[in-house]
């Protein structure tokens, strides 16, 4: 590909988009040109990169006459739509919508883990994995290397952001409701969010898990090629503004001990160990919020299963869960 490609955003006035483009930005990602598309209302605003104005342009099919690379954040609907139409004009889509991540032709990457699937794209599209599923992803696989991953049972605790902006409105609006004894009121989620636990992401499924619970079983599976990992997960909405956290407990194929198990994260880019709970450090929502790594603590045997770890992670969902994934994907085609 282009050593400079000509690179489009797609939703590039949303909180993952503006994301990505501070991505490309902070990273100096090689963009020969640089295309900010979005809806009609937001066509006009003026976005500053590199020291310069850019002008975002109201998507259209021929947005991508002449783009190599287009980041895709703008829902599932609108990826439908016009992905394929970026993908027939030569253009490599990367996707953060779940709207091809379950298509065999369509490889699921997460840089760190399965490098070598984002080249193979018959389609021109891949896609981005789902924030939580990075984000544990990103803690399991060093320990699915030493000892071979079995079972995740899994408990996230979601971020509003992960709802976009008006996820964060609504609990900064409640927040300050119950505190000056004012009525909550009640938009975006259906129970009040501040200083309060909703155990549901997403719509439920015939068999009780949310469609958000299944995506870290499905695509875990894709993502390690392990089609028989065993998953139950609940998702749960917490009243953090930003960065996503996940409790853990991990059974694996061989025995594991602690040493063993802390030494593999050593070297390995994107996550590091945070974990002395003897002087209090483990890891928060706030210690990776704005950042890139992902933090892993809490890491004990555990006492219920036979060869499983528990364990406790978080990162920052709008960046290595969304944003920061998708670039450097598109750092792996530069540079291949």
């Amino acid at each position: 590909m282009n050593q400079a490609p000509h690179v489009a955003i797609v939703g590039a006035t949303g909180a993952v988009g503006v994301e990505i483009l501070s991505c490309l930005e902070t990273r100096n990602f090689p963009v020969g040109s640089l295309k900010l598309l979005a809806s009609a209302r937001s066509a006009g605003k003026q976005v500053a990169f590199r020291g310069k104005m850019l002008t975002v342009e109201e998507l259209t099919e021929k947005s991508f006459d002449g783009v190599d690379i287009a980041l895709f954040s703008a829902g599932g609907g609108i990826s439908l739509k016009f992905a394929p139409i970026a993908a027939a004009t030569g253009c490599v889509v990367i996707d953060n919508s779940s709207a091809f991540r379950q298509e065999p032709d369509v490889p699921l990457v997460v840089p760190e883990i399965n490098p070598e699937a984002a080249f193979n794209h018959p389609r021109n599209i891949i896609a981005n994995p789902n924030c939580t599923t990075i984000i544990t992803l990103m803690a399991l696989f060093p320990l699915h290397q030493r000892f071979g991953l079995k079972t995740v049972i899994a408990s996230s605790y979601q971020a509003v952001s992960g709802s976009g902006q008006h996820g964060i409105a609504e609990l900064e609006t409640q927040v300050r409701a119950v505190v000056d004894g004012h009525p909550v009121v009640k938009n975006v989620y259906p129970h009040q969010i501040a200083f309060n636990l909703l155990p549901q992401i997403d719509s439920f499924t015939e068999n009780g898990y949310t469609k958000e619970e299944l995506k870290m079983l499905n695509e875990g599976r894709k993502i390690l090629s392990l089609p028989e990992l065993k998953v139950t997960c609940t998702c749960v909405r917490v009243p953090v503004y930003r960065s996503h956290s996940i409790s853990v407990t991990a059974q694996f194929e061989k025995p594991v001990d602690l040493e063993t198990a802390r030494s593999a994260y050593e070297g390995k880019p994107g996550v590091a160990l945070m974990d002395n709970p003897a002087e209090g450090v483990w890891p928060t929502p706030l210690d990776s919020t704005n950042g890139d790594t992902c933090y892993v603590g809490r890491m004990r045997m555990d006492m219920a299963i036979d060869n499983a770890l528990t364990l406790w992670v978080v990162g920052d969902q709008v960046r290595k869960g969304a944003a920061l994934n998708a670039v450097q994907i598109a750092e792996l085609l530069v540079n291949r």
